[in-house]
């Protein structure tokens, strides 16, 4: 089949409600700095008013690997996504914030059920960010909601763990990830959060084993997969299953880990921390992006820092600055 898309994104569609607040709001307001928390729908209206009142608040479509999609896409590479909303007020606005994007996106809104996800994300003064999420209809994604065109005819396909909460969405996967292999495309997942991975480790373990080409993750988030306190003793481990590892390492770069060798790669400095929202995601958009142009490991994880260095650097999850600019000004 013609490949259309370049990356295919599944994952949790949220709309991103952000705001810098002081530490005394997180306080106040019973969230906990640094981590993500899922929340219901009214937690999520009061959360809301509060950031209103904290200050200037930013309405942006996303959820983590839709971010990811909008940094292919500003790349100038060809983004696609598979996720749901529901048929209300929130879920059009992420779809039209979506195709402002430049990402296709397709997913029928559901008419019945729970209202669409929001993430409400508080920034601190050190860049911080504090998410508090209520998921809505984007975590109801089942193996109904594949479009198997879609899926055979983007070359890699990026799947968000996140989303991996439920068994109907873990048969999803499985069910993308045979689908996309037969076709003889390209398998990513992202782990997403170490709290997903204690969940659920045993299924991703799983996952990871028999369909995952690709595996992005954070130094907690590996260490928690394979349970060890040595990321050289966890990447041994996937190593095992030839899958190739990046792992973001925050001011120490990242490791790139294929069949062959271990490439470090060197964190991009930055002038000002302003909000880590969407790190991880762009990083993940460099790297992808960087293999579907043909670059090796080591240069494609040049890219994914430079990606995540250009987010961090101004509020919000998505690329401000063509990453070619930056790429000439360093």
């Amino acid at each position: 089949m013609k490949t259309e898309f370049d990356v295919l994104g599944i994952g949790n569609v949220l709309m991103d409600i952000i705001a810098p607040v002081k530490d005394a709001f997180l306080t106040d307001n019973h969230v906990e700095k640094g981590s993500m928390t899922l929340i219901d729908e009214p937690r999520a209206l009061a959360l809301n008013n509060a950031l209103k009142s904290a200050g200037d608040i930013q309405e942006i479509a996303g959820g983590s690997a839709a971010n990811t999609m909008f940094g292919i896409g500003a790349l100038g590479l060809r983004a696609a996504y598979l996720g749901n909303v529901a048929d209300d007020g929130v879920g059009r606005r992420i779809s039209a914030g979506l195709a402002e994007g430049g990402v296709d996106f397709s997913s029928k809104p559901k008419t019945s059920g729970p209202a669409s996800g929001r993430c409400l994300i508080a920034v601190t003064p050190d860049g911080e960010r504090s998410m508090s999420t209520f998921l809505g209809t984007s975590c109801l994604f089942t193996p109904k909601d594949i479009v198997k065109s879609k899926v055979e005819s983007a070359a890699c396909v990026y799947l968000e763990g996140y989303l991996f909460d439920t068994e109907p969405a873990k048969a999803a996967f499985v069910k993308v990830a045979e689908i996309a292999r037969a076709a003889g495309r390209t398998v990513s997942l992202t782990l997403s959060d170490s709290f997903c991975v204690d969940r659920h480790r045993a299924s991703f373990r799983q996952l990871v084993d028999n369909h995952v080409d690709i595996l992005f993750a954070n130094t907690d988030e590996i260490l928690s997969l394979y349970e060890t306190d040595s990321l050289d003793k966890a990447l041994d481990e996937l190593i095992k299953t030839k899958t190739v590892a990046c792992v973001t390492r925050s001011e120490k770069g990242s490791v790139i880990q294929d069949a062959k060798r271990r490439y470090h790669v060197k964190a991009i400095p930055v002038d000002k921390i302003v909000d880590t929202t969407g790190a991880g995601d762009q990083y993940a958009a460099g790297v992808l992006a960087g293999r579907a142009m043909g670059l090796d490991w080591a240069d494609a994880g040049h890219l994914g820092s430079l990606a995540a260095a250009e987010v961090i650097s101004h509020y919000g999850a998505r690329p401000e600055t063509p990453i070619h600019a930056l790429a000439i000004g360093r």
